[in-house]
Order: structure tokens, then C-alpha cells, then sequence
């Protein structure tokens, strides 16, 4: 069954990327509900036109379709298993995490694996709580969903309709592995350097001036690293495989740099090797549309390796049956 705008949507989790989830699915007319364990959070979040229920017994007690983990990593197994107590029997969970395998483990410890489909929108900023949220922040953006040999295809359409549908989105159906290393690469190393990039100026004996005289790259190579920091170690202990073996390859393309520099010997490998990524930009190659048919057989692996390839889900058929991949 797909989603519709009189099913519910419950929100467990306000903060930026909860937040404005809860909002632009408010905007967009879904029946949508939220709850954060701050006060604060929670008011905030009713000053903008949020419905907060009082704790997660209330929000489940309504019977919502599908319910949204959108607290901090760290506080994702508690959740898991606090949501389980009052989860309804039909409802669908997901989730709005950076590393998937972690929460599918939290999420299975808590008895809720057969109802999971792990969902992550590439989307976000370098702030944080309900007072940085942003209706207009997911709305468009691309998500990766994953899934393992236990996803009901029925769960996955839900997920990919509410994606593709109110939000606008465009999903890449993958693995959680394939997830997490992508994302080591294009979020978590990304924020480990830009962290390293603020320790070298914050520790150096000149870091006055080199502030004063900082323009656009150290403030766009820096960015991410001015998130808080306890949410980026998270992050990044939670996926420290992919991510440690990531930056093992850029110790060593480091390593080998500072010794052509040291040498005076050519350096111009290390600066030319990205040149084909370099000029393509975002430009992808374009393919003919492809429907995959949820149940039929194999379609798992032909989602997954449709995803890997770059090519994502773009709509759900209304019987929730037949996705159509870009």
C-alpha cells in the first residue's frame, strides 16, 4: 500500500533533519505528528505549526503508517526499543540516519528488523536543532534507501513513496554496506578533514592572523566542520570501518605528497588524478527509464545494482507494485 495524505506520519526526533521533515510533509498536506524528549524542542517546534505529541506512547497511540527516527545515533537503540513498545502492528519504520548498518542492528535488537527500511536524505547543514530546520531543506533532495533479504516489498514501497511522493525526492535503493562505504567517502571523510583543516589553524602559533586573512576556501573547506562536534564523532565512530579505511588512503596519498614536496620531485599526480571527475561536474549519464516490479524475482538485487550504478527510484505505481528508475 502506498502512502496517501490521510495517513499519518509520525516524527520521533525534531531536531534539524526531523524538523524540517516534519514540516515540508505539513506543507504538503501529510497528516504528520511529532515528538522530541526537549521541551524546548517541543515548543518550538508547536510555535511553527508542528502538531508534538506529549511522548512516543501518544504519537504511536494514533496509529500512524510510518514512523520516522530522527534522534542522534548515539540515542538510536534506546529509541528503537522505546518506539517498540507502542508501535502498532502495521506501521512501517524508517529512519533519517547517516550509517545504516549501526541502526538496522538497533533497530533489530529492538524487535523491529521486519519492519525497517533505512532511509538517509543526503541533505543537511552545518547547524543543528529544531530552530535550524527548514521546510524547503529535503524537499527534492536525494535519498538513499536500504534494504536487506528480509525487507517486505510492501514496507519498501511506503518508504519510496513517501520519498518520491510529498517530499519530491529521488531514492537510490541500496545496501546497507554500499551505503555506508558511499557515505564515508562523500560525508564522513569529508567532515574528519574539515575538522583536521580547523585543528591545524586553532593549534598553530600564527592562527590570529591566518583567521584574519582566511577567505572562501578555508570557509568552504571548513564548513561541515563547524557542525557540533559530538554529532560528527558520532557519526563517524559509528561507521569507523568504511571511514578508517577511507582515510588510510588519504594518509597514504598525504604521505607520498609530502615527500614529492620534500624531494622537489613531481607532484603532478597527486593534483591530476581526480581531472576526469574534476570536468563532469554533477553530469550523469542518461538512461532510458526502467520499471522494476517489487516480488518478482531477483528484484532485490536488481534494485540494489540499479542503485549502486547511480540510478534511482523516481515513483512508486499506485498498487505500491512497480517502481520507475531513472
Amino acid at each position: 500500500m502506498g502512502l496517501t495524505s490521510t495517513e499519518q506520519v509520525a516524527v520521533v526526533g525534531l531536531g534539524l533533519i526531523g524538523g524540517s521533515l516534519a514540516r515540508a510533509l505539513a506543507e504538503q498536506g501529510v497528516d504528520v505528528r511529532g515528538y522530541d524528549a526537549s521541551a524546548v524542542t517541543c515548543a518550538q517546534a508547536t510555535a511553527a505549526g508542528v502538531r508534538v505529541a506529549s511522548g512516543i506512547d501518544e504519537l504511536c497511540a494514533a496509529a500512524p503508517q510510518v514512523v520516522v527516527l530522527a534522534v542522534p545515533l548515539r540515542a538510536m537503540r534506546a529509541t528503537a526499543h522505546e518506539v517498540a513498545r507502542y508501535l502498532p502492528a502495521t506501521a512501517v519504520v524508517t529512519d533519517v540516519g547517516s550509517v545504516k548498518a549501526a541502526v538496522r542492528s538497533a533497530v533489530a535488537g529492538a524487535g523491529l528488523g521486519d519492519r525497517y527500511v533505512g532511509a538517509h536524505p543526503m541533505a543537511g547543514t552545518e547547524h543543528s536543532g529544531f530552530a535550524a530546520s527548514d521546510p524547503d531543506l529535503l524537499v527534492g533532495a536525494r535519498w538513499a534507501v536500504t534494504l536487506d533479504e528480509d525487507t517486505c516489498p510492501d514496507h519498501l514501497a511506503t518508504v519510496l513513496r513517501l520519498v518520491t511522493g510529498p517530499l519530491g525526492g529521488t531514492a537510490y535503493v541500496l545496501t546497507d554496506d554500499v551505503h555506508d562505504e558511499a557515505a564515508a567517502l562523500v560525508s564522513h571523510v569529508p567532515h574528519v578533514l574539515a575538522t583536521q583543516l580547523l585543528n591545524l589553524v586553532a593549534t598553530a602559533p600564527i592562527s590570529d592572523v591566518a583567521v584574519a586573512l582566511a577567505a572562501g576556501s578555508f570557509r568552504d573547506g571548513t564548513r561541515v566542520g563547524r557542525t557540533d562536534p559530538r554529532r560528527t564523532e558520532a557519526m563517524v565512530t559509528e561507521n569507523a570501518p568504511w571511514v578508517a579505511s577511507a582515510l588510510r588512503v588519504v594518509l597514504r596519498d598525504l604521505e607520498a605528497l609530502v615527500a614529492a614536496l620534500e624531494s622537489n620531485a613531481s607532484t603532478a599526480e597527486f593534483f591530476d588524478r581526480a581531472q576526469a571527475l574534476r570536468t563532469s561536474g554533477d553530469s550523469r549519464d542518461v538512461h532510458p527509464r526502467a520499471s522494476v516490479t517489487l516480488g518478482e524475482p531477483g528484484w532485490r538485487d536488481t534494485l540494489t545494482s540499479l542503485g549502486a550504478a547511480g540510478r534511482p527510484v523516481v515513483g512508486v505505481d499506485e498498487a505500491g507494485e512497480r517502481l520507475v528508475v531513472h
